[in-house]
């Protein structure tokens, strides 16, 4: 079980990509800084192509203005137990 998290907004589809391409169905992604903004309606198509459990950064949803998520937001809190119950953790930005 891997954990993904990626920082970049839809603007670098190409760092998206690359992240979905690594992932399979026991990994999890989660968004955080701009990447929160695939989080808006305009890209819901893209996670659902996501093999895994998809989550957001509350506090990076509500800086930026990106409500009505309809991800598994969690705290800092949550990041930390995401980071423990995996086996690794890899960053894309």
């Amino acid at each position: 079980m891997i954990l993904h998290t990626l920082n970049q907004a839809p603007a670098n589809t190409a760092c998206f990509q690359s992240a979905l391409s690594a992932m399979d169905e026991q990994d999890s992604l989660l968004l955080i800084e701009d990447g929160v903004y695939w989080a808006l309606p305009a890209y819901s198509d893209q996670l659902a192509s996501i093999p895994g459990r998809v989550f957001a950064l509350e506090a990076d949803i509500r800086s930026r203005g990106v409500g009505n998520s309809t991800l598994e937001c969690i705290d800092d809190s949550g990041f930390v137990q995401l980071c423990v119950s995996h086996h690794k953790v890899v960053s894309w930005f």
